[in-house]
């Protein structure tokens, strides 16, 4: 896959992304894999990451509540995949996704928890059929190919790569567009802003 081509699948995605990003307001629950706590504390505090400051992707990361650090890395690079840093704004990383996801499923019940183990463990054999390595150790070329090929199916998913693709895809799209980079940096929202007068109608033609 030429730099090129890279470079158009990332704006494709983003762009994509950013659509469905577009009704986040109203649809959040529902792009949430895990809805059923989307309103506790745990999810709460999972929406202030990325608020304080946005951390560099060579930041020392804090520990994390659920996962391992070599399950914490393989997320970060599948989220960062799924919405990599360009040109518009820093990516999953910078904007603590993994962190995010780590939050919302370690107050998860058990079987999402299991859920969440169980797929980063097919994500690894996927990679070691294809390429006799773990998921992390394969090329960037090869991450992206193994992601594109499990998301083929992402309508129907079947296979429990397939099915994981579309949890960890939904979970990184969550967060994303909760975080301070998402919402500012990426969706350039500014708020309410306050509109000094109303001067109305202009048009010569309605003038008194």
């Amino acid at each position: 896959m030429s730099d090129q081509s890279d470079q158009n699948d990332s704006v494709t995605r983003r762009d994509a992304l950013k659509g469905i990003a577009a009704g986040l307001g109203a649809s959040l629950p529902v792009l949430n894999s895990n809805a059923a706590i989307a309103q506790s504390g745990a999810a709460q505090d999972a929406h202030k990451h990325g608020q304080a400051g946005a951390k560099t992707e060579t930041t020392k990361p804090s520990k994390a509540k659920f996962f391992n650090a070599e399950q914490m890395a393989l997320i970060a690079t599948i989220s960062e995949i799924i919405i990599p840093t360009d040109d518009s704004s820093p990516g999953a990383i910078a904007a603590e996704v993994p962190q995010f996801i780590d939050l919302m499923v370690s107050e998860s019940p058990a079987e999402a928890k299991k859920t969440w183990t169980d797929g980063l463990v097919s994500m690894n054999k996927l990679s070691r059929d294809r390429h006799q390595v773990d998921f992390n150790k394969a090329t960037n070329q090869q991450q992206v190919a193994m992601l594109t090929e499990v998301s083929r199916n992402e309508s129907k998913p079947q296979t429990a790569e397939e099915k994981f693709f579309k949890t960890i895809k939904n979970m990184t799209i969550d967060g994303y567009y909760t975080s301070k980079i998402g919402i500012h940096q990426e969706l350039k929202y500014k708020g309410n802003t306050y509109l000094k007068e109303f001067k109305g109608c202009t048009h010569p033609e309605h003038q008194g």
